[in-house]
């Protein structure tokens, strides 16, 4: 009884190791262009205020039943507020659902750290659109490097 409880509530497994979808690098251009510029290997955001930097979006990824990974390196400097990652997924004929790194938000001042949240996807669920948003509730610097999004095959 408690296997099938934890089968039912738990987070399926993985199937297989984890894959690159897609590796961004700063010569890739953002979405966003207010607030956001590119020094050297990273994009910096000096946020005046609240805002959602939207960074990238991936058309029709061509993934399924897997874990979604949205990673990024990041550091601040002098951020009063706090600052976190937004992965929107786009299903077709369901709408759009997103997950937040809420509980990996960041603030203050910090050194260079990996941050990621995931999404799952379940069997015949398809997104056709994925973005890539970087929410900032403050003001401060906020720079970011080895952005990228990753597959990991789940069991079915």
């Amino acid at each position: 009884m408690l296997n099938w409880l934890k089968s039912i509530l738990g987070a399926p497994k993985p199937a297989g190791p984890p894959e690159t979808m897609r590796r961004f690098h700063p010569s890739d251009a953002t979405l966003s262009k207010d607030s956001i510029t590119v020094t050297e290997d990273r994009w910096v955001v000096d946020a005046k205020e609240n805002q959602t930097i939207r960074l990238f979006e991936i058309r029709d990824p061509n993934v399924e039943q897997c874990l979604v990974t949205y990673r990024v390196t990041m550091k601040t400097e002098g951020l009063a507020g706090r600052a976190f990652l937004e992965m929107w997924c786009r299903l077709p004929g369901s709408g759009e659902f997103f997950s937040k790194g809420l509980h990996q938000a960041i603030t203050g001042t910090t050194e260079w750290a990996s941050f990621e949240i995931p999404f799952y996807l379940k069997k015949g669920q398809r997104p056709d659109l994925i973005k890539l948003n970087l929410v900032i509730e403050g003001r401060g610097k906020v720079s970011m490097k080895d952005v990228e999004l990753l597959k990991t095959p789940l069991e079915s």
